[in-house]
């Protein structure tokens, strides 16, 4: 063998990470920080796995070896070239195997220090889902909490303008967390791909800092939060806003300003509340929100359906050391003013 085998804990001593899957693998999720160089593309690695089922392994390989000699060909040429002798790369494919290993290879031989990742991506995924199951244990959580539109996650952004530890969940997941919370022209990211995420958020926290964020049910659109975590903010404090309904109404409209620009997106978002309201209910939000009168609609959907939603979870969810916060506005200065104090 002309290249070393690397572990999952040595990935960070390495100048860089190459992932050679494919880019619909790379896309589903990678090591943070790896490029993706992909000895096959989706197509390429498709034909090669139809030959090894309907012709036979041996011709599978012999075209399999042909199109990754052209591709690792080309990296060398546009990726690589300018690379000093000293440069160490790590290599990875989905579980340490042929496709890594070709490239790590031909790396090698050349004459930089190329490693190959033992286990390849599968076994950083096992890393990840073991570190997501015991590394919530070891923080303080401060939970904030309150109904729809009290302006949680700006007064998560605000402490951490501060300074504060701030695990931004629906940042993470692309999704605001509820039936109006999904973000216009944004694609969530698969499950691996948020667990990852959260994987590195968590690694870059202080154990000995409280960790604030932001209260969420177990699901944040298409993405799950891992059990441990779910667990532990349960059991941490829970700081529950308290915030006037006008100005709930002002801070929605604010910050779903592109439903009000597209009223129909905002109609078919409302489409989906179906189960819980009646057609005729629907129909005169529905009216409202193309007749453009968001004042009298955020405020209805907050008191005829968002604030009983959230009465009725209140005595499941977050329920220790709940302690009031009033939040008399949701403008920036209070916000930091508010922010300051939790802070310090």
């Amino acid at each position: 063998m002309f290249f070393k085998l690397a572990t999952v804990a040595q990935r960070h001593q390495f100048d860089e990470i190459i992932d050679v899957r494919t880019p619909a693998e790379f896309a589903e999720d990678h090591i943070p920080g790896a490029i993706n160089c992909p000895v096959m593309s989706d197509e390429e690695r498709v034909r090669v796995g139809t030959l090894y089922k309907q012709v036979s392994p041996f011709e599978a390989r012999k075209v399999g070896a042909a199109i990754a000699a052209r591709n690792i060909a080309r990296h060398l040429d546009e990726q690589f070239a300018r690379h000093p002798k000293s440069w160490r790369p790590l290599v990875y494919c989905w579980r340490g195997g042929q496709r890594s290993g070709s490239m790590a290879i031909i790396l090698a031989q050349i004459g930089w220090a190329a490693h190959q990742l033992e286990g390849g991506y599968k076994a950083y995924r096992h890393q990840v889902l073991a570190d997501l199951a015991t590394l919530p244990q070891q923080f303080r959580f401060r939970v904030i909490s309150g109904p729809t539109g009290s302006g949680k996650s700006r007064l998560l952004a605000a402490l951490a303008a501060q300074g504060a530890q701030v695990l931004d969940l629906e940042g993470l997941a692309a999704h605001r967390g509820s039936v109006l919370g999904r973000l216009p022209d944004v694609t969530q990211p698969s499950q691996k791909r948020f667990d990852s995420l959260l994987d590195v958020a968590l690694q870059a926290f202080d154990p000995t800092r409280p960790v604030f964020v932001e209260a969420e049910s177990k699901k944040i659109g298409f993405v799950s939060l891992p059990d441990a975590l779910y667990s532990r903010m349960h059991d941490s404090e829970c700081l529950q806003l308290e915030v006037p309904l006008a100005a709930r109404v002002e801070f929605l409209k604010r910050d779903y300003d592109f439903y009000l620009s597209e009223p129909e997106r905002l109609v078919t978002q409302l489409g989906f509340l179906r189960n819980v309201h009646g057609k005729a209910q629907l129909e005169a939000w529905a009216a409202l929100a193309r007749g453009g009168d968001f004042d009298t609609l955020v405020g209805e959907l907050l008191t005829g359906h968002y604030d009983p939603l959230y009465l009725r979870s209140q005595g499941k969810h977050y329920t220790q050391a709940v302690q009031p916060l009033a939040v008399p506005a949701l403008d920036d200065a209070t916000l930091q003013q508010v922010a300051s104090q939790l802070a310090g």
